[in-house]
């Protein structure tokens, strides 16, 4: 029997079936989207580029930088490009109305804000903010770009809300390269956890937070840790592996204090019956059975000094081979170990959205060189990105599927179909007039 005759492929098939008043639902739906977004922009000319830009990457385009977009509307090339890359628009009032937007949408007092670099491998050395800088992506230090970015996540469902490029000591006091990519005078060199700091503070007023969470390019900085107390706001930041600590509970030695040690020979030396297994729901983004385990500590911060007593939570996963986080809190001890893990799952779903956005709406996808190109960028991406959010939550909420509920992450994005006239981009690739939804290549003319 063929796999397409089984009755769960045929139900499968049967489910990703659109009809046209599903496509023209999807058109509609699309153009009040853009609608809300167009007073951000100030001039007629401006709210068509910032259509065929929105359509181009929600579109299934290969690439999705300026000209295949600006070729697929039918349109020519420079228009698009000065758009995206130097167009006098305000990314600011854009996010503003991104972050309203999300309040309206998924607004929850116990949402988590989550601070996550990114970096774009870049080949030259010309556009604004390129160093020699560590890439996640590639695994070493080499040619790339970091974003600071800020993402919304609650029960309700998540968004990438802010964004800044961060410029390297040595690049932000470059007057000659300043000059070049058009850095504001106002813009000077900042750590990421600062720029993270701002973005937290911009953020603060438009969207309502319990807590804050990130990598350890946060959790690291003592001072940083410092300023969220400071702020009055819940942390839950990665920290590590040679973080020393000392535990403030273990029995002391000869009258002393225990020894400072880093944290994973610390784990090493606990019992296993000090670790809890824990069960994170089917909301988890991240993995769904954990085992953790918690003390009170000191660390020491940059100067050396012993710091303020902190919650040490660590989070291992029940795998073959297990994945294992350390994580620093100020959660006070009313709020449970299983809370303090589950705050932690939410940066998976920060996580999800980079996925998406690189793989989606081409958010890794430019050619701009300036300050302001790759802010703008970022912007279109970003407000893509929330377009599909708030499309996979609304299809997750009307078809349930085969299995009851459907998470949002697990749904396929409309892809919006090409034109009639097809023309190649610069490496000659065929712009397709294919669509995915939940995994079937479908036609779609939204």
């Amino acid at each position: 029997m063929s796999l397409l005759d089984d009755p769960l492929a045929q139900e499968l098939l049967a489910d990703a079936e659109v009809s046209a008043a599903q496509v023209a639902d999807c058109r509609r739906y699309l153009e009040s989207f853009v609608k809300r977004y167009l007073p951000c922009f100030y001039r007629v000319e401006q709210h068509e580029l910032a259509r065929v830009v929105l359509h181009g990457k929600l579109s299934n385009l290969e690439r999705k930088t300026s000209e295949p977009i600006a070729y697929r509307a039918g349109r020519q090339r420079k228009p698009v490009q000065h758009f995206v890359g130097a167009g006098c628009w305000d990314d600011e009032s854009v996010m503003v109305e991104l972050r309203q937007h999300v309040a309206e949408e998924l607004a929850d007092p116990d949402a988590v804000l989550v601070l996550d670099p990114s970096a774009f491998p870049k080949s030259g050395s010309d556009s604004c903010g390129v160093d020699r800088l560590w890439c996640g992506r590639l695994g070493k230090v080499d040619n790339c770009q970091i974003g600071v970015f800020l993402g919304y996540v609650s029960d309700a469902g998540q968004a990438l809300v802010d964004r800044r490029l961060y410029l390297s000591k040595e690049w932000a006091e470059d007057p000659a390269r300043r000059k070049k990519t058009h850095v504001p005078e106002s813009v000077q060199f900042q750590e990421s956890w600062r720029i993270g700091l701002d973005l937290i503070d911009r953020t603060g007023p438009d969207l309502p937070f319990a807590w804050v969470a990130g990598d350890d390019e946060f959790g690291r900085c003592s001072t940083f840790r410092a300023e969220l107390r400071r702020r009055r706001l819940h942390y839950v930041l990665d920290v590590p592996c040679n973080t020393l600590i000392r535990d403030l509970v273990e029995i002391p030695i000869d009258g002393r204090r225990q020894p400072w040690r880093r944290v994973d020979a610390w784990i090493q030396a606990q019992p296993q019956s000090r670790w809890r297994k824990l069960h994170l729901g089917a909301g988890s983004k991240g993995p769904k059975v954990v085992r953790a385990l918690e003390a009170w500590v000191q660390t020491k911060d940059e100067d050396g000094r012993v710091g303020r007593r902190e919650r040490l939570v660590v989070i291992r996963t029940v795998d073959a081979e297990p994945q294992c986080w350390y994580t620093l809190s100020n959660a006070p001890t009313d709020i449970s170990l299983a809370k303090v893990v589950a705050v932690h799952g939410r940066r998976h779903g920060a996580e999800e959205l980079f996925r998406a956005g690189k793989s989606e709406v081409g958010l890794a996808h430019y050619e701009v060189r300036s300050w302001v190109g790759w802010h703008h960028h970022m912007t279109l991406s970003l407000l893509a990105l929330w377009f599909l959010q708030l499309d996979r939550n609304r299809l997750g909420g009307e078809n349930p599927g085969h299995d009851g509920f459907t998470d949002a992450g697990s749904l396929r994005p409309f892809a919006l179909a090409e034109p009639t006239e097809r023309r190649p981009d610069r490496r000659g690739s065929q712009h397709r007039a294919t669509s995915k939804r939940r995994g079937a290549h479908l036609s779609l003319a939204c």
